[in-house]
């Protein structure tokens, strides 16, 4: 059995973000940065391709902090 799996040792240990061959300073979507986020930089790939559920990981981002500074503002005043 044959395996074109030849990884060197080093790209297999650390991060995904310091291995010679990630972004190039090309601009990465949504999935990649929660990917990175989630795995604490190990794989990019954690979400697949589709970028519905790194918008859908935004969006609730968003959500929460907004609703942080309204339920702070609305509620600071009670007592």
């Amino acid at each position: 059995m044959k395996t074109d799996f030849d990884f060197p040792k080093k790209d297999l240990i650390g991060s995904v973000v310091f291995r010679p061959d990630f972004n190039n300073f090309e601009t990465i979507n949504v999935n990649q940065a929660w990917s990175l986020f989630f795995s604490a930089g190990q794989d990019d790939k954690v979400l697949g391709e589709s970028t519905e559920l790194g918008k859908f990981f935004t969006n609730l981002l968003i959500a929460v902090g907004v609703t942080g500074i309204l339920w702070g503002t609305f509620f600071s005043n009670l007592g």
